[in-house]
């Protein structure tokens, strides 16, 4: 249930910045902003659930504004993982768990 709820909000964050911050406000992208993720998402077809399903396909749509984005679920200062932005959580199975 927490995973729901947790790709649930990024979702909405996603969506809510996006739409007023990176193009709204210009009319253009803001690069400038990029925290330089350069790997690829993961496909949404892996998943069967449909949250983690939309959730990979923003992400996917939108690669620049979740490499504009900190990651709140610290994974960008662990060693394990060493993510770069919340891009990062969708080149592998990190933001589906």
């Amino acid at each position: 249930m927490i995973k729901r709820g947790f790709i649930t909000s990024i979702l909405v964050v996603v969506v809510v910045f996006s739409s007023t911050v990176v193009f709204a406000t210009s009319g253009r992208f803001d690069f400038s902003l990029r925290r330089g993720e350069t790997r690829k998402t993961v496909s949404p077809e892996r998943y069967l659930d449909p949250v983690v399903r939309k959730a990979y396909m923003v992400a996917r749509e939108i690669p620049w504004v979740l490499d504009s984005i900190y990651c709140y679920c610290f994974c960008e200062e662990s060693p394990a993982f060493r993510h770069k932005s919340l891009l990062s959580c969708y080149t592998d199975d990190h933001a589906a768990q």
